[in-house]
């Protein structure tokens, strides 16, 4: 099962990025001891989209073009199920045996993902009950990744 982030934005250099960067050099070698297939990041360039209300409807429209075609979509929503990292490994434990060959977590820009980005998920998910800026809320679920990996091949690194 492949892993995949798709983002509204590109991350600039600086503290976010290093730190997106540290989990996904981690992530990268612990994936597959996990049975994932790997692990890639999308990014939709917002600078292009419209501006207005017409903006939200468009970078969701570009996120979902990005998406390969039979994945499983997950939604990053402040009004998703939140799940502790335990349950988040198992969840993902689960749908890598259920045979989900693509799992597509999507972030919207600074004001969410659209109300059709929403219907098309599979799932929802949040990282908590706080609301995060959109370029750190992808640092969080490389770190959750990350985690997940190390849960499912009883790594040391989640002490939970």
């Amino acid at each position: 099962m492949r892993l995949l982030i798709c983002a509204v934005g590109r991350l600039k250099a600086g503290p976010s990025k290093d730190l997106f960067d540290h989990y996904v050099d981690l992530l990268r070698p612990a994936a597959p001891k996990a049975g994932f297939a790997g692990f890639s990041l999308i990014e939709i360039d917002s600078r292009k989209s419209p501006g207005g209300g017409a903006a939200q409807r468009w970078q969701g429209e570009r996120l979902i073009e990005r998406v390969p075609q039979g994945a499983w979509i997950v939604a990053l929503d402040e009004h998703g199920r939140s799940l502790s990292s335990q349950a988040f490994a198992s969840t993902l434990g689960q749908w890598r045996d259920r045979g989900i060959k693509d799992v597509a977590f999507l972030i919207g820009g600074a004001d969410g993902l659209a109300p059709e980005v929403l219907k098309r998920a599979d799932a929802s998910l949040a990282l908590g009950p706080a609301t995060w800026p959109h370029m750190l809320a992808r640092v969080l679920l490389a770190e959750q990744l990350y985690r997940a990996a190390c849960i499912l091949t009883g790594h040391p690194y989640h002490r939970g």
